[in-house]
This record gives structure tokens, C-alpha cells and sequence, in this order.
């Protein structure tokens, strides 16, 4: 089904949520039609900050508001659902439409596969009526899907359409760029190589997957590393707990810019305790580029100050590999809280593979190495 058709059928005009690489096709669409448009389309942080955003959509319009996501982003929702939106509470109505990876018998990475399990039961238990949208779903199937969603919509209720790979399609190009130089996997190669033995954390998406290719290259132990596959935006707090428990260790977190924006409290967190050994790396190439390109706020956002009043010791910003450089060797010489945000072009090797040590493995492996430490 063409995005176009179906974002008419659904009848919304107003859209936020968080890009998903099973709806690249919706969020294609949504880019080529509005770009970033307050009035219309607004990429926020976490999917709870899409619902609450939503809600005020409705507030003062009395309109219905869309809300789309991945399936990983439905325990966000879940508090704003039950103590904002619920009919028992204000009563707003609102669409999601949500990508669904690990659907059942459908092969998928190992963070989705519970999650698929359970995407269609959390919204049956939040009481969200929802309808599955497939390669085979018709038009005439969706528009009187929506019709039946009208009842419960007008009164109050949310709705959810919940969407397989490749069920919808776009064939408009959309390219994301930026006008940075350096690329990803190449930033963290600079810092394999100045870490060393020091254990690193690294954010969900490409980020860990360059970062285990970087070591099978060098002929390197992959023990060294603790690999986020899943838990978007929790990297730097799992970082923050193993420094607090080894404080005689240098600890480094590669994160990326979606990520830290999900869930920026966990710097205000990190700051508070400041842990001299522990260094936060934020590769910011203003996308979400794991799952299709689409714009993050980061490039708008003073990342660097942020830090710095969330109780960071040193916080800088590079843009280049001589002051990429200077950065780690500082903290890696230095005992104090350190903050390095790397300005990056977006981009990966078309051949980027993925782990290919299971999660479980990398945890024990990881543990192993704390444990000798």
C-alpha cells in the first residue's frame, strides 16, 4: 500500500513520532511533504514526549493527532497512555501507527524478538483496539478499518494500526545529509585505538555494530566491549553503573545523538555523581540514521553546554580528527568526567555486517573481563 494512501485514509494532520526503518516508507512520505513543520510533522525525543505532544495537539485543536513509532517504543508510551490519555483520565484520542519488528516467525535481531511477542498484548492491555497491516491489506480493508475506529476515537480512546515489513511503500526519494566530514566508523576507530584495554558501552545501532567490526579487523577480543543492541538511549546510564562499581578503571560510552536525546535526564544523572573515570562519547551526526536518515533536534541543540550544567568536568565539542585526537588523549590521561561530542557526516559501508556473538555471549564474555579487572 502506498504511505500516501494510507496517511489519507487515516485522516490525520498532524504527525510526530520516532523514525522507524519498518515505517521508512511512512516517514519518507511524512519528510517529503512537510519536512520539519511545528504545524504539521515534529521528530521529538522519545515516543512518551511524542504522546504528551500529541495530547497538546488535541488540547488546542480538538483534532485527532497521529503518533508513530517502533514497537521498542511502546513502554514509553505507557505511562502517558494510562495517566494521561486513558478515557478514565482526559480522554484523548489518537492514532499510532507502529513498526512492528520481531513479528512472529519473522526473522529479526535478537533486542526485537520478545517485543514482537508482545507488541499486539500491550495494546490490547493499555485497551488500544488495534488492526495489522500487511503486504496483502487493501484499501477498501483500511478505510473501513477507520470507519469502525471513529466510534471509539470520538470517545476519547486511542487506536493503533500496527504495521508489517514491507506493508507500506513511497516512491519518492528523500536524501539526509549533513555537512560534516567525518565518518562514523573511522571516529570510532580513533577511539578503539587510544581506549585500549579500557571497557567500553556502546549505543544501540551501527555504532555497536562498526565497533565489533573494527575489532574482528584488528584481530581484537570483542571482550572489551559491552554492545547496547537494544534500549535505545540506556547506554550511558549502564556506562555510569559500571564506573560507579570500578572506579579504578577508565570506562568510555560511545553514544549517538538520537540516543542521548531520548532520554537526556541520564546526564543530569551522570553529572550528579561524576565519576572522574568515566568518559561520554556522543557521535552526533543529527539523524537517525540506524533506521532510514530521518533529522534528530541534535543538530539544533548546544550539546556541549548542556553537559556542562549537568555537572560535566570537561566538555567539548570536535569536528575534526586532530581535535578528535587531543580530546581522547585528554581524557584518557585526565581523572575527571569528561564529555566529547563529535560532529559526524551521516553515512555507513554498505557492507556493515552485524555481530555475530550473541547477546548472551557478549554479556558473559563482558563480565568475564569486569570481573579480571
Amino acid at each position: 500500500m502506498k504511505a500516501e494512501t494510507f496517511l489519507e485514509t487515516l485522516g490525520a494532520n498532524f504527525y510526530t513520532g520516532i523514525p522507524d526503518s519498518q515505517l521508512k516508507a511512512l516517514c519518507d512520505c511524512l519528510m517529503a511533504t512537510f519536512g520539519i513543520d511545528p504545524k504539521h510533522h515534529v521528530i521529538a525525543a522519545n515516543e512518551g514526549n511524542c504522546a504528551a505532544l500529541a495530547a497538546g495537539y488535541h488540547l488546542a485543536t480538538g483534532k485527532v493527532p497521529l503518533v508513530y513509532m517502533q514497537n521498542s517504543g511502546e513502554g514509553n508510551i505507557i505511562n502517558p497512555v494510562a495517566s494521561l490519555l486513558n478515557e478514565k483520565v482526559y480522554a484523548i484520542p489518537m492514532i499510532f501507527v507502529i513498526g512492528w519488528r520481531g513479528e512472529p516467525g519473522v526473522h529479526d535481531e535478537p533486542q526485537h524478538i520478545y517485543q514482537g511477542e508482545v507488541t499486539v498484548r500491550l495494546l490490547d492491555d493499555m485497551g488500544i483496539q488495534s488492526f495489522v497491516i500487511g503486504r496483502d491489506t487493501t484499501e477498501d480493508e483500511l478505510a473501513g478499518k477507520m470507519r469502525e475506529f471513529r466510534k471509539p476515537l470520538s470517545e476519547g480512546k486511542q487506536v493503533a494500526f500496527v504495521v508489517k515489513k514491507g506493508a507500506l511503500s513511497f516512491d519518492g526519494k528523500v536524501e539526509y545529509r549533513n555537512k560534516n566530514t567525518m565518518l562514523r566508523e573511522e571516529i570510532i576507530r580513533h577511539i578503539v585505538a587510544v581506549s585500549g584495554e579500557d571497557p567500553i558501552v556502546s549505543t544501540t545501532g551501527k555504532a555497536s555494530r562498526e565497533l565489533f567490526e573494527i575489532r574482528e579487523a584488528g584481530g581484537q577480543s570483542h571482550r572489551y566491549d559491552f554492545l547496547t543492541v537494544g534500549s535505545m538511549g540506556h547506554s550511558s546510564s549502564i556506562a555510569l553503573g559500571i564506573a560507579l562499581q570500578k572506579p579504578e578503571k577508565k570506562i568510555w560510552c560511545i553514544d549517538g545523538d538520537g540516543a542521548v536525546l531520548m532520554h537526556m535526564g541520564a546526564m543530569a544523572v551522570i553529572g550528579a555523581n561524576a565519576p572522574e573515570n568515566f568518559v561520554h562519547i556522543v557521535i552526533n551526526n543529527a539523524a537517525h540514521e540506524t533506521v532510514g536518515g530521518m533529522p534528530t533536534v541534535a543538530g539544533k541543540t548546544d550539546i556541549v553546554s548542556v553537559a556542562k550544567a549537568c555537572g560535566y568536568k570537561s566538555a567539548v565539542s570536535v569536528s575534526d580528527f586532530d581535535g578528535l585526537d587531543k580530546a581522547l588523549a585528554f581524557a584518557k590521561s585526565n581523572a575527571v568526567l569528561s564529555m566529547i561530542e563529535v560532529k559526524s557526516a551521516i553515512g555507513a559501508r554498505e557492507d556493515l555486517g552485524r555481530p555475530t556473538t550473541t547477546a548472551i555471549e557478549n554479556k558473559f564474555a563482558f563480565m568475564s573481563f569486569l570481573k579480571s579487572m
